[in-house]
């Protein structure tokens, strides 16, 4: 896997032709989520937020999965403090309380950024992992694939925002179903669960075709259009309309919806410049 190494190296990074992958780099561990991996993420995160030019982020594992979840090596180690900067536990509750909420921050950067996010589903998906992966806007999986909640089967409720994404991804009473009596499940069972939005055949091919048309679209409405679905989970109609107006005026007026409805007359593809 190719990539620029972020911090430690536990997270890669890459930006080309406007698409910026992250990718989890513990192939050992099958990308088990380590504080190390946490921080890396972040810096990964912050540096394609900051990226000129981006208009996808991707998402992925290196090696043969996405992520199996929390290193549950590391926290069932009898030298779990002693391994503090490579494990989620800290010295005391208030420093795991603290440090598991750095680490949440993960999954709402990737659920809020500006930018449409593809999670590259390669391998098992799991606990925290299955969390990174449905904070993204599409989830596209190899067909090998395998999914599991795996929270309760590890005696502990869950982390990283799992109840409230597994929620708005697949419904209450599923949500339930999965958390409560976790096992594993095969891609096609969680496309049909609404885990995944696609399976490919062929992922790495798949994830560039969509990629590429996604960065092809307007880069203002894609992100007002995120705005939108975000102020769609948390406010009235009447509010919401009021966030929405705006920003279909501005879009309306730019310089990218001019250049859209040439396209259309001229019969070509458009040129978005984000203006």
């Amino acid at each position: 896997m190719s990539g620029t190494a972020i911090g430690s190296g536990t997270a890669l990074f890459t930006l080309d032709g406007g698409v910026a992958t992250v990718t989890l780099n513990r192939p050992e561990r099958r990308n088990a989520i380590s504080w190390q991996l946490v921080e890396d993420l972040l810096a990964a995160l912050q540096r394609a937020h900051t990226a000129e030019g981006l208009r996808v982020l991707v998402v992925t594992g290196s090696g043969n999965d996405f992520c199996v979840g929390a290193d549950l090596a590391r926290v069932g180690s009898e030298h779990a403090r002693d391994q503090e900067t490579r494990t989620l536990r800290g010295r005391s509750v208030a420093d795991d309380r603290d440090r598991l909420a750095v680490a949440s921050t993960v999954v709402e950067r990737i659920a809020s950024f500006p930018a449409p996010t593809i999670a590259a589903v390669n391998g098992a998906c799991a606990g925290a992992g299955l969390s990174l992966a449905l904070a993204t806007d599409f989830r596209l999986a190899a067909p090998e694939s395998v999914f599991n909640t795996a929270f309760v089967s590890a005696g502990v409720s869950g982390d990283l925002g799992s109840a409230w994404l597994l929620t708005r991804a697949v419904g209450s009473a599923r949500a339930r179903a999965l958390l409560l009596d976790p096992g594993k499940i095969t891609a096609g069972e969680a496309l049909e669960a609404g885990l995944v939005t696609e399976i490919a055949a062929d992922l790495p091919a798949r994830v560039g075709e969509l990629a590429d048309k996604l960065a092809g679209q307007a880069p203002k409405a894609m992100r007002y259009a995120k705005k939108n679905l975000a102020d769609a989970g948390r406010f009235t109609l009447a509010e919401y309309l009021e966030r929405e107006v705006p920003r279909m005026v501005d879009c309306a007026r730019s310089d990218d919806a001019r250049q859209a409805a040439r396209a259309f007359l001229e019969k070509r593809r458009p040129v978005f410049t984000g203006e």
